[in-house]
């Protein structure tokens, strides 16, 4: 069975068309006819792990600062751990997303960059900073007012 065919039984079995919702395997997707909303499908692992906050801003770091080593990324990210830059480093390599280069120097010198595939995704998540940065007073309040209404009193 096709990731499109397990992704169209999976919205017909929920009753999303008697429901009026949309049914997601019907869609266009990806390349490979691939489906984020399908549980089995491989896109969503591959989502998960890109929605990742770290990953999400170490793509955005190398954009806006080019290569870096892992010092500078872990300066240029604040709270990053080095557990997680180097976990999430190693994701994004993986991916085909960020480049690891090995300069043979004494001592070693790493660098990483951002892959084409990583500078699309990339060019697509600074709206999304931009957008957080520019909505977050208006979402503090909004948690904040919902909080108020619904503390136990």
């Amino acid at each position: 069975m096709t990731t499109q065919e397990v992704a169209r039984a999976a919205s017909v079995r929920g009753g999303q068309q008697e429901r009026g919702e949309r049914d997601h395997g019907e869609q266009e997707h990806g390349e490979q006819g691939h489906n984020v909303f399908a549980q089995l499908c491989p896109s969503r692992e591959v989502f998960a792990e890109l929605a990742d906050k770290w990953s999400m801003l170490i793509l955005m770091d190398l954009a806006l600062c080019g290569p870096q080593r892992f010092s500078e990324l872990q300066r240029g990210i604040d709270g990053v751990s080095r557990k997680m830059l180097t976990q999430s480093l190693r994701s994004l390599e993986r991916s085909g997303l960020v480049l690891r280069t090995v300069h043979p120097e004494t001592p070693p010198r790493v660098v990483y960059d951002l892959l084409p595939l990583g500078r699309e995704l990339a060019a697509l998540l600074a709206p999304i900073g931009r957008w957080t940065e520019r909505c977050t007073g208006r979402i503090v309040a909004a948690r904040e007012e919902f909080d108020a209404a619904h503390a136990e009193g």
